[in-house]
Formats: structure tokens, sequence, C-alpha cells
């Protein structure tokens, strides 16, 4: 019987594997997050579709081992230094836009027919954001360290201590509702609570004394680290579950005790993949729990509480950060990453569901938010500059007349002029600059990489943080009095994105009517071409031209070994 049961379940499991990955290919062609596939694959998976996903303890368990790996990664991202560090914008847009969102979602569910405490779980839940597709999205596009992109990181933070302080209140109301109410009620809390300070003690005490040496021993084994990280996690979220509080918080607090470790990044990196598909098993478990009839109800509330966070939200960002004195096109782009409610939503409100607070409705009307909003703002966050592009004169009211001071401090050393206007500081940038420089001429560098512009000041060049594709912001640089433009910006040319930002930099400074002449550094022939086709004067092709320098090295010195003179500066290529 055992075997035959053992047996079951294995075609069960295979069967639930290929789906997800029939399902994520299809995914990948209309360039969804893999968050969409699942989804999918656990509705197609349940009852109403092909009744494929039937072993509920086994499945429910691989789903509780997903979200305290996802909580565990969460936590494993809470360096406490680095949220001392959040920015006055980052703090006030993450607040705001959860204070904003909570209230008005509040009023649109409550307006939809749902009660108070229902309409209360669908707002929360509409105001976390995905911070794995966000960074998978912007890092696609290289805008990852871009001014927008590095506050939409910023208030990604804030959204996951809001997740946190969220999940606390859900674990006391349970245990509350659990005491049944009055005074047994409020003792109940309280030990959870003291029992909660006393992990955070257990927790304190490991980081301060413990984890540093602990992680760098097991560092010697990468295999026996990612164990131990996994044992820690399970150990913490079963202590979490055990007290009262949760497998979600102890999993939490197990990333926690981790993130201030410097290997930090390599557990993370290691457990990704594995966090993929234990949560695949979670989606599963949610679809499994999903009646189509309930669904095919919430499809007309679905579709307002959509409109909301797909336009609301952004423009709720688009107005605080108007009113913190930043542009337009800065509140906008980083307006979009908010654009979609993330697998935390239905994390939370399935835990609503578990404590009987909501129903299965409520879970199938996030589910579909969740379907309709991530897979439209994919696209939204893809082609965002294109958006900005068709809607900027309607963005106008967003913006102050003093709009920009907010983004202009790094600006204040800007020369009045410059030989060259260096756009890109990387490697192959700088190495233009410094060999520019060896010839007498004046350069001015441009990078939205915070490293990179310190690493060229370091160096001596003047620098001017900013986003090349921006053409308010070059509209500020000195190119009236550039002989060269160059855009040496570190793109590899794979797709759309990076031959656009040189695009709109080609369009910006014909636009201002620059009279000196553009160099374009490109990838391959098709991206060559094109540019010269929008008006560059000079492409540079880094790797072709490289290789011509070295074939032009080596036939000049194709003499006797003997007679070879040895160049360990590379004085003759620097010549060159």
């Amino acid at each position: 019987m055992t075997e035959t049961l053992g047996s079951y379940l294995f075609y069960e499991i295979a069967a639930l594997l290929v789906l997800a990955a029939a399902v994520g290919s299809v995914g990948l062609l209309l360039r969804q997050p893999l968050i969409v596939s699942f989804i999918a694959v656990g509705i197609l998976a349940g009852p109403s579709v092909f009744d494929i996903a039937r072993s509920d303890a086994q499945i429910d368990l691989l789903a509780e081992l997903g979200i305290a790996v996802l909580l565990f990664l969460v936590g494993l991202k809470l360096d406490l230094k680095l949220v001392r560090t959040l920015g006055t914008v980052a703090l006030m847009t993450g607040l705001g836009q959860v204070v904003f969102t909570t209230v008005i979602g509040f009023a649109i569910a409550y307006g939809l027919g749902f009660g108070p405490v229902p309409s209360l779980y669908v707002a929360v839940a509409l105001t976390f954001s995905s911070t794995i597709i966000i960074v998978k999205l912007l890092s696609d596009k290289r805008e990852i360290d871009a001014l927008h992109g590095r506050i939409a990181l910023g208030f990604l933070i804030v959204q996951d201590l809001v997740v946190v302080v969220a999940m606390i209140a859900l674990s006391a109301l349970g245990v509350g509702a659990a005491g049944g109410g009055g005074t047994a009620a409020w003792v109940d809390v309280a030990r959870v609570f003291g029992y909660g300070a006393l992990m955070l003690l257990g927790v304190g005490l490991f980081v301060r004394y413990l984890a540093n040496p602990l992680v760098a021993w097991l560092s010697r084994a990468p295999e026996l680290l990612v164990s131990f990280a996994l044992g820690l996690a399970a150990l913490l979220a079963a202590a979490g579950h055990y007290l009262g509080f949760g497998k979600e918080l102890g999993g939490l607090l197990a990333g926690v005790a981790l993130a201030s470790t410097p290997f930090r990044e390599a557990i993370a990196a290691r457990l990704a993949t594995l966090r993929d598909f234990l949560l695949l098993f979670f989606f599963i478990a949610l679809g499994a729990a999903l009646d189509l009839s309930v669904l095919g109800q919430q499809v007309a509330p679905a579709i307002v509480l959509s409109l909301f966070v797909l336009i609301g939200n952004p423009l709720i960002v688009l107005a605080i950060m108007g009113a913190m004195g930043y542009r337009k096109r800065t509140g906008f782009l980083a307006g979009l990453t908010v654009a979609q409610i993330s697998e935390f939503s239905l994390i939370f409100v399935a835990m609503g569901v578990s404590l009987g607070h909501v129903g299965e409705p409520a879970l199938g009307l996030v589910t579909l938010v969740g379907l309709i909003t991530i897979a439209a703002s994919t696209y939204m966050i893809t082609y965002s500059h294109t958006l900005y592009r068709w809607l900027e004169p309607a963005l106008g009211l967003f913006e102050r007349r003093t709009a920009g001071r907010a983004e202009d401090r790094t600006r204040q050393d800007m020369p009045e002029a410059a030989d060259v206007i260096l756009f890109g500081l990387g490697r192959y940038g700088l190495a233009l600059a410094e060999t520019l420089r060896a010839s007498g001429w004046q350069v001015l560098g441009v990078d939205f990489d915070p490293v990179a512009v310190r690493y060229a000041r370091a160096r001596g060049f003047p620098v001017v943080y900013g986003d090349a594709s921006d053409p308010e912001f070059v509209a500020h640089l000195p190119v009236g009095r550039a002989r060269w433009a160059v855009a040496a910006v570190p793109a590899h040319d794979t797709g759309v994105t990076h031959a656009d930002a040189r695009h709109v930099l080609l369009r910006t400074l014909k636009d201002l009517g620059f009279a000196g002449r553009i160099a374009v550094a490109a990838h391959g022939e098709r991206w060559a071409d094109e540019l010269a086709a929008h008006g560059a004067d000079l492409v540079l092709r880094p790797h072709r031209d490289a290789a011509c320098q070295a074939a032009h090295l080596i036939v000049d010195n194709d003499r006797p070994p003997s007679l070879a003179v040895a160049d360990p500066l590379g004085q003759k290529e620097f010549a060159a």
C-alpha cells in the first residue's frame, strides 16, 4: 500500500513539474515573470481544470517550506545597516504609497460590497509590490543603478518592513481570536510578544557574537553553508510556529540573523532556485483551493482593483515624488515599479483565510488582481521610456517649478565648458577619458552608476551623476561648447532597450542644436548601422577596434625574439 501511494505521489509530482515547464515556456514566450506562470499552473492543476493536485498534505508541506525560504531570503536583505541608510525619498515615498493605497483601496473594496475586514485585507494586499519581479526587470534594462531604480529599491525595502509589521499584527490578531476575546486573549497576545522578544534577543546575540565567525568557517564547504542556512530557516520557522507567531516570521528572523554576514549574497544566490521551486507548490496549493466559479464572480471587482493598482499606485508615487522636488520623468519611472501586487499579497490573504478572518472569495479576488497586474506591469516597466514619451504632456501636473533640485546636488562642480562630454564611465569609457585627457582635451564624464562616478572622481575627472536617456538632464549639460559627445554606455546590444537609450541621446542632442560631433559605442553591425542612420558621426566598435589595434601591434612587432623590444607600459599602443 505504501509503495502504491509513493508511486502515485511520484506520478503526481512528475505531472505537476511537466505542467509547470510547459506553462512556464508559454510565459517565457509572452515575456511574463515566473510568478504568473506559477499561478496559472496552480489553477490548471486544481480541481476545476485537470484535478492533478490531490496529495494535499504533501503539497502543503512543500508550500510551507517555500514560504519559509522566501521569507528567509527577504530577511537576508534586511541588513540593519542598509535599513539605517534608507534615503528620505525612499522612506517618504514608501510609507506614503502604503498609506494612500491602503486608504483608497479600502474605500474601493468596501464600495464593491466587501465587508470591513475583507476590505482591509484586500487594501493591505494591494500595497505590496514584487521585489523579485522589479529587480529582475530593472536589471535586464540596466536601470538598477539609475536614480529611479535606486529610489524604487529603497521603497521596496520599506514595503518589506511593512510586510513584517503586517504579519506580526496578523499573528497577534490570530492569537487573540484563538483566545476567544477578553482577558485571556490579551494574555495570549502578551505571551506571544514576550516569546517574540526573547527570539529577537537570541537572534541579536547570534548576530553580535556568532554569525560572522560561524558562517566564515562553514563557507569552506559551500554545500554545508547552504544546508546550514536552510536548517536555520526551518528551525526558526518551526520555533515561530510553536511559540505562536507563525512560521513566516520565524523564517524571516532566520534571514535577518545572517543578513549582516559577508556571505549573504552567496547564500541568496544559491537558494533563489530552491525558493522558486518550492513556491511552485504554494501556488499549486493556492490554485487547488480555488473554485473557478468563485473566481468568475470576482472578475468585475478584480478589474476595478487592477486598474487602481496599475494607474493609481504609480500616480500616488508620482505625486509624492513631485511634491519632494523630483522631475516627472524620475517619478513616473519609479512609480511604474509599484503597478502590481506581489506574492506576499497572496501569502498575506492566505494567512487571513487560515485564521478565519476572510473567506475564499477574498483570496480569489486578490489572485485575479495578481494575475492581471503582474502581467500588465511587466510590459509597462519593459517599455517604460516609450510609455513616458506618450504620456509626458499630461504629466506636467505632477512636477513643481523647482523640480530637479533634489536631483541636481551632484552637479554643483560641473565645469562651464568641456571639449568632450563622455556618457558612460565603465572600463571602456574611463580608458577613453584617460587617453583624451593625455592628449590635452578636457573631458566631462556622465554616469548613473554611483560607484563609477566615485571612481572617476578619484581619478581626477569632473563627473556629473545622471542618466543619458533623460532629455531634461542632458539639457543642463554644457553641450553648447563641446566639440564631441561620446556615448560609451555599457550596453551589450542584446535588446531593444539599450539601443533606445542611445537613440534618445542622439535625438536629444539634435533637438538641442548640438553643433559638435557625436560618437557612439556599439557591439554588432546591426546596431552600428542603425545608430549611424540616426545621426551618429562616428560609431565605435570596442571589440573590433581593440582587435584591429592588437593585430597592428603584432604585425609591427613581427621580428626575431632577440630583436623584440619589450613595451611593458604599452607606450606604442598608447601613442597609436
